[in-house]
């Protein structure tokens, strides 16, 4: 690995900047992907900082073709990945279901803006979260981070890449504009960069299949050109790789797709809890909302309001479990997002009636203002 690859030190840089280094420092040597904001500034960096890395950096026709090519440079031995946001990753969602069916490991980052359609092309919002989960046809389970600083995009883009190689399934950064340009300090420390193996074949090629599972139900992945047969298609498939087109076979990969990360939970799940143990009402948020949040979480405990926040770091898979034990003690919780409400249907979902629910909702191109989630603090209690 080049000396280059990993930045060692403290540096000022924007979100997209981190991310592109996290990618590098997670072994990233190959990335695809097509101009849009605001998330042109990872790729701007990828064309630049790729060639000092021995890697690839190729810009494609369209946002199809981008993660077309990542699953294509993903099977041919290369840790991959693009960027892209709200429209391009609708193009995307047709073959990020290839990428879940052919369990191919991969990353994209999503920096999202205000939408629907072309939106405010500069201007943040957080609207992609349930594309997230849902975009793509069909049923398979989703790793999905949430970003709250420029540290955080370089660290949970590492996160991301050793996820993806770990539970071998595209995984998912869902960052927002304000995140992605935002500039801050950035440290990076190589000794703390631990990156995920590949899961390669430990037995006879002629014994390989390559999709029968380890007990933790991730199978192993032959790069093409090691000698191994692969049979790769979207078509429902056994474990050799060849499609089988029958209720048993169907049964088996798409529940297998949901349980290795429905099952992997307490490994994946990760979320941050702030001033919880005294809590009467909750603030849940996620990315710029969060830091907002903490903006109003101050003032009510200046207040005397016994609140509490936690700050969703996977957004999927939701951390259900946790919600839910939570919302048993609290009388009430605020969601605040950038958007017109969809987190916060998980979170009423996981509270089960056991706390009052309201969302704080913002249609993008702006943040709240920390009053307006102190308000709904206020008027929960």
């Amino acid at each position: 690995m080049s000396d280059r690859a990993i930045l060692t030190g403290k540096h000022f840089m924007n979100g997209d900047e981190a991310c592109a280094e996290g990618a590098l420092a997670a072994g990233c040597r190959f990335f695809a992907g097509y101009p849009i904001t605001p998330q042109s500034e990872i790729a701007e960096r990828m064309s630049k900082r790729m060639p000092e890395v021995g890697g690839r950096f190729i810009q494609m026709e369209d946002e199809l073709s981008s993660i077309a090519a990542v699953l294509g440079g993903s099977w041919g031995g290369s840790r991959s990945m693009t960027a892209t946001s709200g429209p391009g990753f609708s193009l995307m969602m047709e073959n990020i279901g290839l990428g879940m069916m052919t369990e191919t490991p991969c990353v994209i980052a999503n920096i999202q803006r205000g939408s629907p359609s072309t939106g405010l092309p500069t201007a943040v919002g957080q609207g992609d979260m349930m594309q997230a989960q849902w975009g793509s046809h069909g049923d398979y389970g989703v790793i999905a981070y949430a970003p709250t600083s420029p540290q955080e995009m370089f660290d949970f883009t590492v996160k991301a890449f050793n996820k993806a190689e770990q539970y071998m399934m595209p995984v998912f950064v869902m960052a927002d504009e304000k995140i992605g340009h935002m500039r801050e300090r950035v440290e990076i420390d190589e000794s703390k960069v631990d990156i995920y193996p590949r899961r390669k074949p430990e037995v006879d090629p002629d014994e390989f299949k390559p999709y029968k599972p380890d007990e933790d139900l991730v199978p192993h992945m032959a790069s093409a050109g090691e000698g191994y047969r692969v049979h790769v298609t979207g078509l429902t498939h056994n474990e050799q790789g060849y499609p089988q087109l029958d209720v048993k076979t169907q049964q088996e990969k798409v529940g297998r797709l949901i349980d290795k990360v429905e099952k992997n939970k307490d490994d994946i799940v990760e979320i941050e809890k702030i001033g919880v143990e005294d809590a009467e009402v909750l603030i849940v948020s996620y990315g710029m909302a969060f830091r907002t949040a903490m903006g109003a979480y101050k003032r009510a405990r200046e207040k005397g309001i016994k609140v509490g926040i936690v700050r969703l770091v996977t957004v999927w898979p939701f951390p259900e479990d946790e919600i839910k034990e939570l919302s048993k003690q609290v009388k009430g919780i605020v969601v605040p997002e950038i958007n017109l409400g969809q987190m916060v249907r998980e979170v009423e979902r996981a509270s089960a009636g056991n706390a009052e629910v309201k969302l704080v909702p913002h249609p993008g191109g702006g943040l709240h203002e920390p009053e307006q989630i102190l308000e709904s603090l206020e008027a929960l209690l």
